[in-house]
């Protein structure tokens, strides 16, 4: 008698981000994929958002394996997590994620938690329990990548991972449309597809398209070159650094996640660079502005990465000046429009030329438009439909694709984060929902909102609070007038603690905009800093220093 197989994802269903779903049978379980988000504006303190594990946490047996998909953040962050908390018997990965998350698992003490077994696209299928999974090359932004085919009980299912039908990949290796179809021929019950660009039509241009950019941009520049990209795009510093090969430049790679993924990628095979190219920061000096080549983090504008700091005057080592060039490859992710929009503004104030998506073809997605996805579905053409990976307009718009293609209505499931799809001979259909939240990060610890404020509840009864607000004159950035500071629970009115306080805020402010830096986020930061380090060789207390800057 036929089976069935439950599918729960846990994240990534309504959102971008927190990929994790979770496959039933026969009393056990598996996971694809363990992804976190970042967090927005609104989520105050918090430094990663993570999926709730409660109910793998739950479970009565381990889970029998991870698999995951390719070796980015939103599919593989939360994995030292999930290990820490749940009960796993073994991850798979293809290599190179396979060398990332080791290195992810080594900083969290976790290497030797589990078993971790290398996934191979060409090999044979793995039996883990009641489920036989396979894995088939698909080319994405990061190489490696695949989809992942399930045997199951209740049918056989097809995860797409994120993908898309780069005819023309930097290293070669395509989506294996060939091997999809063959598993369409065997007959596929259900399909998880990647729903990121389901609403763009067309194709999504080929990742040498963004090489030939680079071919065409860098060699006629004469002051130094700056490209900033994901940490995590190979293909697109490999194309960055060929190009610097060729015109003669060094390059310096600045950001501590792109040296770790280059140097992981490097030592695996997947990058080359000559070794006399390779420079570190301290040395840029030594070389002209018009013979280096920067390769940095900070494409999205985060507050504290590299290409910020260099916008704002405030990196250590790199300024940019008239007649630099900056070329931002990278899409700004929904929400980060703003603060990359910031870092534009001040790198062309510093009088560089920028160079982004909108006025040069200096970025490609990794992820397939609806002509694409069209034609996975073509090529596996399954009874049934799960849109995954995406905003709910995403899910949608991949809905409505897939009635196109074929598929009837009412084998389409739009589902949730918790819900629970159930895959029988019948079909599949909801069958009801488990709790599904999301779990903040704080840098400290992992939890929900109350930890965090259970914690900063006890910091400020041991240590006290210092609020200082600055004010800054919007026409010129100067400081207007002295800081003002608040202080509970470790210094009164009239202190000469107080005053001595005050004076090291305005010395840190004035400083900062000698040096023209302006960013609110790189000034609270520096306030922070100075205020803790005078406060405690003065006290040897650490109170909760909270600063606001206003501009008027």
């Amino acid at each position: 008698m036929p089976g069935s197989t439950r599918i729960i994802p846990l994240g990534g269903l309504g959102e971008v981000g927190k990929n994790t779903t979770v496959f039933e049978a026969d009393g056990e379980a598996i996971v694809i994929d363990a992804g976190l988000a970042f967090p927005r504006d609104e989520h105050l303190g918090v430094d990663l958002i993570l999926p709730d594990f409660t109910y793998l946490t739950n479970l009565d047996k381990p889970i029998r394996a991870v698999l995951l998909t390719h070796g980015h953040e939103d599919h593989v962050g939360s994995l030292p997590y999930l290990l820490r908390q749940a009960r796993v018997q073994e991850v798979w990965a293809t290599r190179l994620t396979l060398g990332l998350i080791k290195s992810k698992l080594d900083e969290h003490g976790l290497l030797r938690s589990t078993e971790l077994k290398e996934a191979d696209p060409d090999g044979e299928p793995v039996q883990l329990g009641p489920f036989r999974a396979e894995f088939v090359r698909v080319a994405h932004s990061i190489p490696d990548a695949v989809a992942i085919v399930l045997e199951t009980p209740g049918g056989r299912i097809v995860h797409t991972g994120d993908y898309k039908m780069d005819h023309t990949p930097v290293d070669g290796l395509r989506t294996d449309v060939g091997r999809l179809a063959e598993v369409g021929n065997r007959g596929v019950d259900l399909l998880l597809g990647d729903s990121t660009n389901a609403e763009r039509p067309g194709v999504t241009g080929s990742e040498r398209l963004v090489g030939e950019a680079f071919r065409q941009l860098i060699p006629p520049r004469e002051g130094r070159i700056l490209v900033a990209s994901f940490a995590s795009n190979v293909h697109r510093m490999q194309q960055a650094i060929d190009v610097a090969v060729d015109v003669g430049r060094k390059v310096c790679v600045v950001g501590r996640s792109m040296r770790k993924n280059i140097n992981i990628a490097r030592n695996l095979g997947y990058i080359e660079v000559p070794e006399d190219v390779l420079i570190q920061p301290k040395e840029l000096d030594d070389y002209g502005r018009g013979d280096v080549l920067i390769l940095c983090t900070g494409s999205q504008g985060e507050p504290l990465s590299a290409l910020v700091r260099i916008a704002y005057n405030d990196h250590p080592a790199i300024k940019v000046e008239a007649g630099d060039t900056v070329i931002i490859s990278a899409k700004p992710v929904p929400g980060n429009e703003l603060k990359v929009h910031d870092a534009i503004n001040e790198l062309a104030r510093s009088g560089a030329e920028v160079l982004h998506q909108e006025v040069a073809p200096v970025h490609v997605s990794g992820h397939g438009n609806a002509e694409e996805l069209r034609l996975m579905l073509g090529l596996v053409r399954p009874k049934s439909v799960m849109p995954v990976h995406g905003e709910f307009r995403m899910l949608a718009a991949h809905a409505r694709l897939a009635v196109e293609s074929g598929v009837p209505e009412n084998r389409i499931v739009l589902a949730e984060n918790g819900s629970v799809v159930e895959l029988d001979e019948s079909g599949a259909y909801l069958t009801g929902k488990v709790d599904s939240g999301v779990t903040f990060v704080d840098g400290l610890g992992v939890g929900d909102v109350q930890d965090v404020a259970l914690r900063d509840r006890r910091h400020l009864s041991e240590d006290g609070v210092l609020i200082v607000v600055a004010t800054l004159t919007g026409q010129n950035g100067s400081v207007a007038g002295q800081p003002e500071l608040i202080a509970r629970g470790f210094a009164e009115p009239g202190e000469p603690l107080l005053e001595e306080m005050r004076e090291e805020a305005q010395r840190v402010l004035d400083g900062l905009i000698k040096d023209n830096v302006t960013e609110i986020k790189l000034l609270q930061e520096h306030l922070h800093d100075g205020l803790g380090q005078l406060i405690y060789d003065r006290t040897g207390r650490r109170p909760m220093i909270l600063p606001v800057v206003v501009e008027v």
